[in-house]
């Protein structure tokens, strides 16, 4: 129900005898007795009273009809005012208000009846001209009550529109200048409103409000707002300083139960950064991998001729099994280890970093799941994605090589619908087309179908193959049977094998795909990881050994440093991580914990590769 916007008057009168009068000097009229017009006066109080509006509104405008110079005519008019408002007839209570303004201007009444003009445009729904005509309004009014009145009721006009903020901004104004019983009602709506807003707009409140009630709910708000989004350490500052600020604020015990909570998750050993991997299960090999790259990083951070004094670190290795419900396990079991960040997983990702995000623990996460950031701010991913090889791919073919229609063969499975989306999304962003899309059944090894609509597709520069190297390797020597030939082939990081050279030799000379990682690059940081893992473990790493070791540096590095005292600060720091170079090359993470990183493009030459520059 709208809000009723009515104040005290005295007598009324009938619109029509004032609506259309012009403003002039009014008439001489006989004087009569006092006691006369104080009992019309009376009888219409009590009348109005028992709320007989109609009655009370006869002898109102009898008042004004016999005492136009009375003393109580302004009076009158005011409460006039009030019986058109609560009978809903808005636009005649703001005709009484504005015949009281251009015919008593010299009247107490005045700056009231302007800010019930306002009132009336409130209840009929204009809230635009309420905060239109505001501004001219506050001219003509100096008392606190009237004050707080205008400012509420602007609160009330943001409030409709959909602005809370400057609806708080001018409750907190009207609070200022507001006393019992209305600061109770103020307040109320103050705290309703904050209950509105988002964690950003509070802050921006908290520098421009002064009202101390409405600083102190906010930064109450906000404390909680920021524990909510797992900002544990703002949320820690600024309820301490509402502690201190408002000993008295009916929260503070539930505040000082949350910030001892807070301690007691907030305490972890610097330097101990937890690992968690699928050291068993189906995906055992991947999860090896990346702990051999860990612990190469490890035993370089401890080598005390590189770092001397420098504190020592730690990790503490976890198994996820591969198993949801391990994995989330593990991440609590590190968090009550007190472990500063963690590594992995590379697979049950997801539910890995839901929990880390529940503990407020940084993850770098290994994996290609996708939006596996959005989980929140403490979840980062470090890994070569689909999005990032596509990306390589169509820059380098439209801009380097300048061309513009290709051609899709894919696997009827996720992997291959995959790639194939986005191949599309980042042709069609570069201007380029796509001549044809063909899929596969994955199981076939006769390609003839689809190659063969491939064929009758309107000419193209390039075909993009993304499946593994024993696939492509069937495929391609199939394409010549239909005169594909003299394209550009382009693959994905799974083409990085000895096996699609041997299967398809001379036929996918010349090929292209990206990679992360490449152990025969000519950059020094490439060459000084794989000689120094050569030597620690005796063979040639590959892209998970190294993507696992450039995290693990990057964290050992973070950690380390003495002004980073907290998760939050860790976390906050990864986030400005920029052009970090490693065996993978320059890493830097956007503010969403998405690694962007520039890949190596391969070429297919004998049976061996050789890096591309684009």
């Amino acid at each position: 129900m709208k809000r009723r916007y009515n104040n005290t008057i005295l007598s009324v009168i009938f619109l029509f005898l004032y609506a259309c009068i012009p403003v002039e000097k009014i008439p001489d009229v006989s004087v009569v007795k006092a006691d006369s017009e104080n009992e019309l006066l009376s009888k219409a109080e009590r009348l109005f009273q028992q709320n007989s509006y109609s009655e009370a509104l006869k002898l109102y405008d009898e008042y004004i009809s016999k005492y136009p110079r009375g003393a109580s005519a302004p009076d009158v008019l005011m409460k006039e005012g009030i019986i058109y408002t609560s009978t809903g007839k808005h636009r005649i209570a703001r005709n009484v208000y504005k015949y009281l303004i251009a015919h008593y201007p010299d009247s107490l009444q005045v700056p009231d009846a302007r800010i019930e003009i306002l009132g009336t445009f409130y209840n009929e729904g204009q809230y635009k001209e309420v905060i239109g005509q505001a501004d001219e309004v506050v001219k003509y009014i100096r008392s606190d009550p009237q004050i707080s009145r205008l400012y509420s009721l602007l609160g009330d006009a943001y409030l409709a529109v959909g602005s809370p903020v400057n609806s708080v901004y001018f409750y907190s104004k009207a609070n200022e200048r507001s006393k019992l019983p209305e600061r109770n009602t103020v307040g109320k709506k103050i705290k309703d409103t904050i209950g509105k807003l988002s964690s950003e707009d509070m802050k921006l409140l908290l520098d421009r409000v002064e009202d101390n009630q409405t600083r102190g709910e906010l930064m109450y708000c906000l404390g909680n707002a920021w524990l909510k989004e797992n900002r544990r350490e703002d949320a820690f500052r600024i309820l301490s300083e509402f502690i201190g600020k408002f000993p008295d604020h009916e929260n503070v015990s539930q505040v000082k139960q949350s910030l001892s909570e807070f301690q007691k998750i907030s305490e972890y050993n610097r330097c101990t950064v937890g690992c968690l991997l699928p050291l068993t299960g189906s995906y055992k090999i991947y999860g090896n991998k990346a702990l051999r790259g860990i612990e190469l990083a490890l035993s370089e951070a401890m080598d005390s001729v590189q770092n001397p004094g420098q504190p020592a670190v730690n990790i503490i290795v976890k198994d996820s099994a591969s198993d949801p419900n391990q994995a989330v396990r593990a991440i609590g079991e590190l968090a009550n280890e007190k472990v500063a960040a963690v590594i992995g997983p590379i697979i049950t990702a997801e539910v890995a970093g839901k929990e880390a995000q529940q503990n407020g623990i940084p993850i770098v996460t290994l994996t290609q799941k996708e939006k596996i950031t959005d989980i929140g701010d403490y979840v980062f991913r470090n890994f070569l994605t689909p999005k990032m090889q596509v990306e390589a791919i169509v820059l380098y073919a439209v801009k380097t090589l300048g061309m513009h229609s290709f051609a899709i063969l894919y696997p009827n499975e996720k992997y291959g619908e995959t790639f194939m989306r986005l191949f599309c999304e980042e042709v069609a962003s570069l201007g380029g087309t796509i001549a044809g899309a063909e899929y596969y059944n994955p199981n076939d090894t006769d390609f003839r179908g689809p190659i063969r609509k491939i064929a009758n597709s309107p000419a193209f520069d390039a075909l993009f193959i993304p499946d593994a190297p024993n696939k492509a390797g069937l495929i391609i020597p199939q394409l010549a049977l239909y005169n594909i030939s003299g394209v550009q082939l382009f693959g994905t990081n799974l083409w990085h094998s000895d096996e699609l050279a041997r299967m398809a030799h001379k036929l996918v000379q010349g090929a292209v795909f990206p990679d992360v990682f490449f152990a025969e690059s000519s950059s020094p940081e490439v060459q000084l990881f794989v000689r120094n893992f050569q030597k620690t473990f005796g063979e040639t790493p590959g892209f998970i050994e190294a993507v696992a070791y450039d995290t693990a540096v990057m964290l050992f590095q973070m950690v380390r440093r003495p002004d980073i005292r907290d998760r939050s600060s860790l976390k906050n720091e990864l986030m400005r991580v920029r052009d970090f170079r490693g065996a993978t090359g320059l890493t830097s993470f956007d503010s969403s914990g998405e690694a962007h990183k520039r890949l190596n493009l391969l070429r297919i030459r004998g049976r061996g590769f050789e890096e591309l520059s684009y």
